[in-house]
Order: structure tokens, then sequence, then C-alpha cells
């Protein structure tokens, strides 16, 4: 009975390997707050609750900070927005599903995962290269899923509260109740804050924006092992408002005027989604899986004199059917998805709406000899109403040729269209022009982007002086057929958007080494090489703003739980990050002009966490402790109409040194 229950969640994945990753998560939960498996043949890593508590953890954005694998930068010198890169490529090339199903993607590109609270997950599955064809076409660099804490499996309340000295509060409660042994439903409640204005850095403009977001989902959960039903039903509805600029600036009297210069960013999303899953009787192997989604995401904002409205009305469907080929060594996956996305879209009040569709099948083959050799060989057939046709393989190796050790292999080709402006939003916060220079493509007068990812990894644990440790080795590249172009390094004054004209490619090589030192003491380190392209109109450059070597390092110790639960856990990251290509300034006025590559500097964080008992435990850190911060974070600040005005070229922090605390109370 317990194995079937398990395997109606699982099936909610929809998708062999997944499956494969959520296991894991039961199986080592309590061992190590990042996991790795040797036996999955997706090159995955699962990031469990124990890892998302180990920083302030706000949003799903901020998740990643203790990730080797994730990139955590700022995207512009305003919003605060942190943006997440994966082998030197931005979140616009990531497939970032929520249990499976695509969240983050189009209209909400730029805003989308600080909308999902980090008190929601559950765990977090990060998997490099190209990911399964059952969830679609669009990844090329990798794929991050989401996985919410299931109402089945969650406690009656939970509260969470965080105050920071950057001014920024937040409430998060959860309510939950098994209406029966087969029905339970959960209550989210999100809020955060900021009311205070912030300078540190004293040029006039603030450092982080005021705001305040609601957030809020209920989330139904049936599960009948007797049958071999199981569902979920979810319904959430997100309001997000911004206001940044100088600090004299006030919305209701200086908008869209020359008095001050400011900008809001308000959003509002309401989301839809269920998901119905059958295991056949007598025959656990064989299931039916079905997932519906409708968002209606819709954003108005303004960037001093500039306007950007977007609204984005999405349906998604996707049937997926799974069983087995004589065996359990021979499995696949089977079924239809379709996409209708309507784009009410105006840049400046120009028009440049459009409806996107599109309908494919996959198919979808795992072998496994329960040994030490398995692949997944995929591929999807779609017809898109801008894409065309097409087709889209996808390959996954797995073989261990000793004891704990695994060799990976993947390869696979991806398809997307760039939402130029959608993806690009700091720029609007510029004095930038923008230009489309192609005009014959069907999207925004481009083409669609289309890349190649392939790559390999080398995992091995050993013990080293009697403790674990191991060590990984992976390498991967991403070749452009053909990429957007977006253009900073022609004219600081400019932004200019093209296919590409010639070679564009991303190089990433990272090895990681980890460590148990002492019991309870616990060494994470990476380091990460990237040798990222472009040919541009100009020449070919590194691409801007991505430090071509990286070293990540986090260290965390906790005490033996005493009576009651009682225990200290401590832990320390620290990224450094070697210089950046910086968009061209060179024709400015020198004092609005910048090198042409960044300093290396180095990023400190620390969380200090006291549990009390198993039902309330107490947190205090901070963030840049080092207080490093970018010397000139605006260009142009003191004339921000004229024509240096800039807050992109961000490659460092900006407010310095921020410190939080928080509590966290638990009801069981």
């Amino acid at each position: 009975m317990k194995k079937i229950t398990l395997f109606l969640l699982l099936l909610i994945s929809a998708e062999n390997f997944a499956q494969t990753k959520l296991d894991d998560v039961k199986v080592e939960g309590e061992k190590k707050g990042i996991r790795k498996s040797l036996t999955t043949t997706a090159n995955t890593s699962v990031m469990g609750s124990k890892e998302l508590l180990k920083a302030a953890c706000c949003n799903l954005a901020e998740s990643f900070e203790t990730n080797p694998s994730i990139d955590v930068n700022f995207a512009d010198a305003l919003t605060g927005t942190k943006q997440i890169k994966m082998l030197g490529l931005t979140s616009p090339y990531l497939m970032i599903t929520e249990e499976n199903i695509p969240s983050v993607r189009g209209a909400s590109q730029a805003y989308g995962l600080s909308f999902t609270p980090g008190t929601w997950v559950e765990s977090i599955q990060v998997t490099k290269g190209a990911g399964s064809v059952v969830n679609g076409y669009e990844s090329i660099s990798g794929q991050i899923n989401t996985e919410l804490i299931k109402p089945m499996k969650d406690i009656p309340f939970f509260l969470n509260a965080y105050g920071a000295s950057d001014s920024r509060y937040e409430l998060n409660t959860h309510f939950n109740k098994k209406v029966s042994n087969k029905w339970a439903t959960s209550f989210y409640i999100h809020g955060n804050t900021r009311l205070a204005k912030n300078d540190m850095n004293h040029d006039g403009f603030l450092d982080n924006p005021l705001g305040k977001q609601v957030n809020l989902v209920n989330r139904w959960q049936y599960s009948n092992p007797e049958t071999g039903w199981v569902s979920f039903i979810n319904f959430k509805y997100m309001k997000d408002e911004k206001q940044t600029g100088q600090l004299e600036f006030d919305k209701n009297r200086d908008k869209l005027t020359t008095n001050y210069w400011g900008s809001e960013i308000n959003s509002n999303r309401f989301d839809f989604s269920s998901k119905l899953g059958y295991v056949f009787k007598g025959m656990p192997f064989q299931s039916i899986g079905i997932q519906n989604a409708y968002s209606n995401y819709n954003q108005d904002s303004y960037f001093g004199l500039k306007q950007y409205n977007i609204q984005q009305q999405s349906y998604y469907s996707n049937m997926i059917f799974n069983s087995i080929i004589n065996n359990t060594m021979h499995k696949f996956a089977t079924g239809l998805n379709f996409t209708y996305d309507k784009y009410a879209e105006f840049v400046n009040l120009v028009d440049v709406s459009r409806i996107d569709n599109s309908v494919g099948g996959f198919f979808e083959y795992t072998y496994d000899n329960n040994d030490n050799f398995s692949y997944i060989l995929g591929g999807r057939l779609d017809y898109h109403n801008r894409l065309g046709a097409f087709f889209t393989p996808r390959l996954h190796v797995r073989y261990n040729p000793w004891e704990k050790g695994v060799f990976r292999f993947s390869a696979g080709r991806g398809k997307r269209a760039a939402n130029i402006y959608a993806e690009n939003q700091n720029l609007f916060a510029s004095s930038r022009a923008f230009s489309v220079l192609d005009t014959n493509g069907k999207i925004y007068g481009l083409n669609p982007e289309i890349a190649w990812n392939y790559g390999f990894s080398f995992t091995q644990n050993f013990m080293l002086f009697g403790k674990p440790a191991d060590a990984t080795v992976d390498f991967y590249r991403t070749d452009f057929q053909n990429q957007a172009i977006v253009d900073v390094m022609q004219s600081p004054q400019q932004v200019l958007f093209y296919n590409l004209k010639g070679n564009s490619f991303a190089n990433s090589l990272q090895l990681d080494f980890n460590y148990e030192i002492i019991k309870h003491l616990n060494l994470r380190t990476a380091y990460k090489y990237y040798d990222i392209s472009t040919d541009y109109l100009s020449g070919s450059f590194q691409r801007p703003l991505q430090a071509k070597h990286r070293f990540f390092g986090n260290i965390e110790f906790s005490t033996h739980i005493v009576e009651k639960g009682k225990q200290w856990k401590f832990d320390y990251t620290l990224n450094w990050l070697g210089k950046q290509q910086l968009p061209t300034t060179f024709s400015n006025a020198s004092v609005d002009r910048l090198p042409e590559f960044s300093p290396s500097f180095a990023v400190m964080n620390a969380q200090i966490t006291r549990t009390f008992s198993s039902t309330f435990e107490m947190y205090f850190g901070g963030e840049n402790i080092g207080n490093y911060r970018q010397h000139k974070a605006i260009l142009g600040a003191g004339n921000p109409f004229g024509s240096t005005f800039d807050t992109s070229i961000i490659y460092a922090p900006v407010f310095g040194q921020m410190y939080y605390a928080g509590l966290r109370f638990k009801v069981k």
C-alpha cells in the first residue's frame, strides 16, 4: 500500500527520471541539503528543505545563494531583482517549471522568480543540460523544477516572520487541514513590504524599491491508493507593486514628467492548475496523467518617460502515458501537449501584441539495467504558428564504471521565441534607444533562437581521512545556430536587437569538491570557468556582465540535537567573481565612463539558527557582510534625463551590508 501511495505522488512529476529524482529525496532527505544520486540518468541535484533554510530564502530567486550550480546576480541598480544563470546563460534559456508545469516564461521572465515564496517550496530539482522532451522544447541550458509542499504531508500551521536592515519585512503563514483520509487542503498567505527609503551610496537614487506584495495560494490534494487515482488542484493570486527612482520622486506628482526620475512596476497574476493521475490496477508500472494550467499575468510599468505594459494569457495542457516494453528495464513515456499564449504588449504605446500557439507530441524511451548503465532517448515533433514545424531530440546517458563513480553524458536541441522586451526590462531604465535591425522574422522581426547543448560530468564518492567526500567535474557547451542578440557593445546610447550574424557559444567547466571535515561540519566548494563569446556587429566579445572565473565556498556546522530538539546551526558562504566584460561606455563623458572590465570581488553571507524545540526556532544572518559595493552603480545619476543615464550595468552589490532576523513556528 505504501509503495502504491508513493507511486501516485511521483506520477505527478510526469517523467521517468524526475520520479527517480524525487525518490532520492525520500532516501537521503536527512543527510544533505543538496543531494546527487549515483543512479539517476540525468545530471540532477536536489535541494531539500534543509538547504532552503540555510539562507533567508525570501523567494525562489534568492533560494540559490548556496547552490554552486546556479549563479545569482542583480539585474539592475534599481529594482533589487536577482537574475539567475546556469552554464553561463541567463534564465530565459532555462526551463523553469513548478511541479513540471512551465511557470516563469514570457511576460513574467524578469520578475517571476520573486513571485514564489521560499517557505512554499518542498524541494528544487536542478538539471544541467537539455531537459526531458516531456516538458517541452524550450529548454537549452537546463531545467529548474520546484516542488511545493504537498497538502497530505503538510503540518496544520506554520508561521515565518522576517525583517531586514534594508527595511524589508515579510510574513508567511500556512494553514493545512486533512478533510478526510483522501482529501487535504492547504492555504498559504504571503506578504512583504518595504516602506523606508535607502540610499547607501548617496547617488540620489533608491538602492532598493519601495513596494509591497500579497500572494495567496489554495491547494487541494486527492489520493486514493485503492482505486489508483490522485489529483492536485491549485488556485493562486498575486499582486506586486514596486516604486523606485530618485529619492524626491513622488508618483502622484511626478509620474511621466521630468520633475524627478521615477519608475513603477505593478503586476497582477492569477493562476489555476490541475493534475489528474491514474495507476492501472495490477500494473503499477503503467499510468496516465493529465496536466492543465491557466495563467493571466498583467504588468503596467514605466521607467522615467518610457512605458512598458504587457499582459499574457496562457493555457497549457499535457497528457502523459507511462508504461513498459516487456519488462521494467524498458520504460517509455509518450503523450501530447498544447500551449496558447496571448500577448497584449505595448512598448512606449507601440502595439507589438501577438498570439502564439503550438501543439506537439513526444516519445521518450528509458533503458535501465538496474545496475551500472541507463539512458533516456527522447524526441518530440511540434508545430508552432511562428516557429513552424520542427523536431527536438534529447539524450541522457549514465554509466557507473566502478563503485561510487558515475559518468553522465547529455545532448539535445532547444528552440524558443525570444521575448526581447520582457526579458530585457532592465534596459528600459536607461537613455538607450531600442532598435530592432531585422524585419523578416515572425517574432518582433526576428527568427527563433535555436541551440544545441551537449556535455558530460563525472562524480566520484570516496573516503578521505575516514570521512566521506566527493568530487565532480562537468563540462557543457552550448552552440547557437541562431540567437536574438542583445547588443549593448555598439553604443552606450543604443541597444540593438538582431539575429546572430556569426558565432555564439558558451563553454562551462565546473569542478566541485565536498567533504565532511568532522561530524556535523561540512565543506562545499566549486570553481567555475566560463568561456562565452558572441559575434556582435562591432566585433567578437566576451558575454557582458559574466565573470570568466568564479569560486564558491560554503561551510556549515550544527551541534548535536539535545533534549526537546534544541540545536545550533551555523552557515557561511563565500562567492568570488573575477573580472567581467562591461558594455561599452567609451563615447560617454569621462565622468560617466566605465572601464572595459570590472574589478574582481568577493561577497560573504552568513547565518546562525537557534532551534529551541521541534516547533520553534529563530535565525539571524547577514548578506554581503564584507560590505563590497559597486563604486559607480548608476551612470548619469546627476542628469537622469540626459544621454548617458544607465542603471543596467551592474556587476556587484549596490546596497552594501544587509542584516536580517526571523522566526519560524510550527503546530504539528
